[in-house]
């Protein structure tokens, strides 16, 4: 009789994004795989998916088909099928993310996934980025934009803060390079995450700049490059892939995911760069670089809702509640001071669930700058009408003192 393998029998589930799909009239949720290692969705029934979430690597098959009820043949089956669809920890993910490595660093570059969001063609995207700038108004702030914060929306319910962000950039002289500071939300690197590869896009491919990653390996050595199959998917970089390359065509594109600052690393052992240790290197990099470097904060700011777990809609008395909040911690952001910024995210519990605080305390701090806040918005209302979820973002400019 053969052996079921332990990560099937005890079967504990990757993190995934739950998407409503409908097929043959029949509604179905797709797990979506944020690193998308097989290239295709798997499509389970809505009643499936608090199983699915259940499986936590604590019960053996057996265990659980006697507290669910559901026969263990089926359920055996729907484990075989999450594991085939790279959603298991397991041997079986990490082959697929092992070749999936391999193609990348093959091509020297992340695949266009995320990047697509303007269109999948250089047409298309750059026409959709053109008409939002268009509607953006200019903030006139002149020449000393060294960085700035903007969204990692999809462009429906952030693409005015998008425009209003890389609008300031305009205005700037052209830079040598880009930094990129995104949000690790689905990989497994324990602090902060960089790459040396560039990111494809309808554009093409947008390198990464060898300057920076030089020196802040200097620093830091190779345990930043640790986990860079994190980048696989990550939106929070890839959404901002087509803006550079459609503003800033040639110039290069360093990346780093930057952790919560106010969670505990797992294992502080020094194996992994942590945020505090970073920032002042990416400070130290900055300034020793030739030329300008422009430092892009990719950050989303409140998430509410019964999506994020809350127990009722958002109405307007909860919009309401959420943008004073919000605009509480932007007037923190706005003084300079990341420390003080982070104390007051922290003092509050992050109530609102700020998903991005790391990366917008880097910047802050290894500019030295002055935030300049552009404008504010909240998803729109048209777009979730049940009010399942309300995701707010900003744009902001940050000013060479």
């Amino acid at each position: 009789m053969a052996v079921t393998p332990e990560h099937i029998d005890r079967p504990h589930v990757r993190p995934f994004q739950p998407v409503g799909v409908e097929r043959d009239k029949q509604v179905g949720v797709g797990l979506r795989d944020p690193m998308n290692l097989t290239g295709r969705m798997m499509v389970v029934p809505p009643q499936a998916l608090g199983l699915i979430h259940s499986l936590q690597g604590e019960q053996t098959l057996a265990q659980i088909a006697e507290t669910t009820k559901v026969p263990l043949d089926q359920l055996t089956q729907l484990v075989t099928n999450l594991d085939e669809s790279g959603l298991l920890w397991g041997p079986t993910f990490d082959r697929l993310e092992q070749e999936a490595m391999e193609r990348t660093r093959a091509a020297g570059a992340f695949p266009a996934s995320g990047s697509k969001v303007a269109g999948d063609t250089r047409d298309a995207a750059s026409q959709r980025l053109s008409g939002l700038l268009a509607e953006a108004e200019d903030p006139e702030l002149g020449a000393g934009v060294v960085g700035i914060v903007a969204p990692h929306l999809d462009l429906d319910r952030g693409g005015a803060n998008y425009a209003a962000s890389y609008k300031a950039v305009m205005s700037a002289a052209r830079p040598a390079r880009v930094v990129i500071l995104g949000t690790n939300h689905f990989g497994l690197g324990d602090g902060v995450v960089a790459t040396r590869l560039g990111q494809d896009s309808p554009f093409g491919i947008v390198p990464s700049d060898g300057q920076i990653a030089d020196a802040l390996e200097r620093a830091l050595g190779d345990r930043l490059f640790k986990d860079e199959a994190d980048f696989l998917g990550e939106h929070s970089v890839q959404f901002h892939i087509p803006w550079i390359a459609h503003l800033l065509p040639g110039v290069p594109a360093f990346a780093a995911l930057v952790p919560d600052p106010m969670r505990a690393m797992i294992a502080d052992d020094g194996a992994r760069a942590s945020f505090a240790e970073f920032r002042v290197a990416l400070r130290d990099a900055i300034k020793s670089m030739p030329g300008r470097t422009l430092v892009v904060a990719s950050a989303d700011l409140s998430h509410v809702g019964p999506v994020f777990g809350d127990p009722g809609p958002v109405g307007a008395q909860v919009r309401k509640q959420v943008e004073e909040i919000d605009r509480g911690l932007l007037a923190e952001y706005a003084s300079g001071d990341s420390e003080a910024f982070l104390q007051s995210v922290r003092g509050g519990g992050n109530a609102t669930r700020w998903c991005s605080v790391g990366n917008m305390a880097a910047a802050l701090f290894a500019t030295g700058s002055t935030p300049e806040l552009i404008q504010y918005g909240q998803s729109p209302e048209s777009l979730d009408p049940q009010g399942s979820a309300l995701i707010t973002s900003a744009a902001i400019a940050l000013m060479a003192e």
